[in-house]
């Protein structure tokens, strides 16, 4: 029996580290920056453009990442984009300590905008290097690490470390994030391998070569569209979910970061279990039940009385989609040529996760329609419903057109 990957691979050990620290930022940014923006506005429509603005890169400079990934050291722009993230939370932070006035959550949303941009060159560049460092047999076990990895420190810990630090003051969350950013850029920065040959034509002509492969494969082309639609609806739903858990459920910050680290735990469950799901399930099976397990899981969040109904329904959801993560991005990794790997990844997630920000505008957009026919209460439940009627539609067209077998 051959030792664990973490404890036989250097490269990836740093990788992986270096991953959990910043994921961890990422946590604790995830429940301080939406709770700063309540902090700054109660409009929904203004919380909504805050968490759009950070997924707004991913439709914009999506393309452009993928072709920078295969055109320079992905080493040094993981820990460059790093850098750059812990400079931007640096001015998060500073917006913090400072007294606002009333046209700060555009300020907030302007830095948001900018997080989210260096955060499409990292995890492009970290998702398209993992091949270089781990062999192809080993993926889906380095996948599934790294993704529990990310939930149980971007989530688990994460949220409720943020609301533990929120209660000492909304400035402290944004001061760890800076930290552990400085950090994981050092660590990307000891990776050490023999990186293959930088892609050598042009901008243009080499976004149009990815651009080309994806459009021969269907298959991926039909998984980016449906991942697409996936993540809409989550950030339809996650977008107004604090507002949910404070209005309806009348949490406390501290109790909403339980609810979250009940997500992440679902998350992490989902990532270990994954490869051993696939062995005994098989590949197709996994897709489906996982498209299936998020509409009832939208559905019970919808009519959730209390947080621990909620916190349920969250955890399901959670297991379900990184179960589907590992299965597509190993696919992924395999399918696309190593050439390839970055332009494609890009094109693929300007689908897949293009369409945040549309989702969480979407999300604000929902609320504020219902409400104006019905309560605050039902307008906030409004979004859930729906995502769990569109994640039925979206089964459908999986059992017809999704095969990877």
């Amino acid at each position: 029996m051959s030792s664990p990957l973490l404890i036989r691979n250097r490269n990836y050990r740093l990788l992986f580290t270096a991953g959990a620290l910043t994921n961890l930022g990422d946590g604790i940014v995830a429940l301080a920056l939406p709770w700063l923006a309540t902090l700054l506005t109660r409009e929904p429509i203004a919380i909504a453009a805050v968490a759009a603005a950070g997924r707004i890169p991913w439709l914009l400079f999506s393309l452009p990442a993928g072709v920078i990934a295969d055109r320079t050291d992905r080493r040094k722009l993981i820990a460059r984009a790093d850098l750059l993230r812990a400079f931007i939370v640096g001015a998060i932070l500073i917006l913090a300590l400072s007294n606002p006035g009333p046209g700060a959550i555009w300020v907030l949303a302007g830095l948001a905008l900018l997080l989210g941009s260096a955060e499409v060159l990292r995890d492009n560049a970290a998702q398209t290097i993992l091949p270089d460092i781990v062999a192809p047999k080993d993926l889906e076990d380095a996948n599934g690490q790294l993704w529990s990895a990310e939930q149980l420190t971007g989530q688990f810990i994460g949220p409720p470390l943020a609301g533990l630090l929120i209660a000492t003051g909304i400035a402290v969350p944004f001061g760890l994030d800076l930290a552990v950013l400085v950090l994981a850029a050092g660590l990307v920065w000891m990776i050490s391998f023999a990186p293959k040959e930088p892609v050598q034509t042009g901008f243009m002509k080499a976004l149009k070569e990815g651009i080309a492969f994806m459009r021969s494969d269907r298959v991926l082309l039909r998984l980016a569209i449906v991942l697409g639609c996936a993540n809409f609806l989550a950030m339809l739903t996650i977008t107004v979910q604090v507002l949910f858990a404070q209005d309806v459920l009348g949490l406390s910050a501290a109790q909403y970061g339980v609810i979250l680290s009940v997500a992440a735990a679902g998350a992490i469950g989902g990532s270990l279990c994954a490869p051993f799901l696939i062995r005994h399930l098989g590949t197709q099976l996994c897709l489906y039940l996982a498209l299936a397990t998020w509409g009832a899981g939208y559905g019970v969040v919808g009519i959730s009385p209390n947080g621990i109904v909620m916190a349920a329904a969250l955890f399901s959801i959670m297991f379900a989609a990184m179960v589907w993560n590992v299965i597509t991005v190993s696919w992924r990794q395999r399918r696309i040529p190593a050439e390839l790997l970055g332009r494609v990844n890009s094109i693929y997630r300007f689908f897949g996760w293009g369409s945040m920000p549309l989702g969480s505008l979407a999300g604000g957009l929902i609320v504020w329609l219902v409400e104006q026919e019905a309560s605050r209460e039902t307008a906030l439940r409004a979004p859930f419903l729906f995502a769990a009627v569109a994640s039925a539609a979206l089964l459908i067209y999986g059992l017809f057109r999704l095969r990877l077998d």
